[in-house]
């Protein structure tokens, strides 16, 4: 069974624009992969490739474990390759205005907590951020705060999404796995998944 996820305490990389769309994080030609395997490598590659300052090309935000990031994030398209990417390369949280809400799903799904805080605390967190790259930030999905230091900031996050993160129940996947007996008492009582009705 997935674990709970209660609280992801790490540093942060700041990507503070809005409508940062899923082939923003990762282009469409790598979606060709038979495994999400490798995909870390080219999150955010063709804006990294354009802009060498980009947060995600800087050395002092390589281990980063939370992102913070603006409004409608993850928009465009429900391709789960977006939030696999990010997994990958690291990130645990992301803290943002808003979401895109196929991509908030697939997160979750995920055990990725994507929590939203207001537009002037996400601009205070990344002038922390920017002032000392290795400041630790805690997101508690628990209490709905982040810490940064003696800073609390109120987050929130729906409360379905709160509830399957903090119980472990967010791998709908694994849950199914699980309980594959009563999966397949359950399939063999309805007609069309047992062989039709007579």
């Amino acid at each position: 069974m997935p674990s709970e996820i209660t609280t992801v305490t790490g540093t942060a990389v700041h990507l503070l624009l809005d409508d940062i769309d899923t082939d923003r994080i990762i282009p469409a030609r790598y979606l060709r992969c038979v495994s999400f395997d490798g995909l870390h490598d080219h999150v955010f590659k063709d804006d990294r490739e354009h802009d060498p300052n980009h947060p995600f090309n800087d050395e002092r935000h390589q281990d980063a474990e939370i992102l913070l990031a603006g409004r409608n994030f993850g928009c465009g398209s429900s391709r789960e390759h977006a939030p696999q990417s990010l997994m990958r390369w690291g990130i645990r949280a992301i803290v943002a205005e808003s979401y895109a809400e196929i991509f908030f799903g697939n997160c979750t799904s995920l055990g990725i907590p994507a929590v939203t805080a207001s537009r002037e605390d996400l601009e205070k967190l990344v002038e922390t951020v920017k002032a000392d790259p290795a400041a630790q930030l805690t997101v508690d999905i628990e209490k709905k705060q982040l810490t940064d230091g003696d800073t609390t900031i109120p987050i929130d996050i729906p409360e379905s999404a709160r509830h399957a993160l903090v119980t472990g129940q967010w791998d709908f996947l694994s849950q199914l796995v699980e309980n594959r007996d009563a999966v397949k008492t359950t399939a063999e009582r309805i007609p069309y998944m047992s062989g039709y009705a007579n």
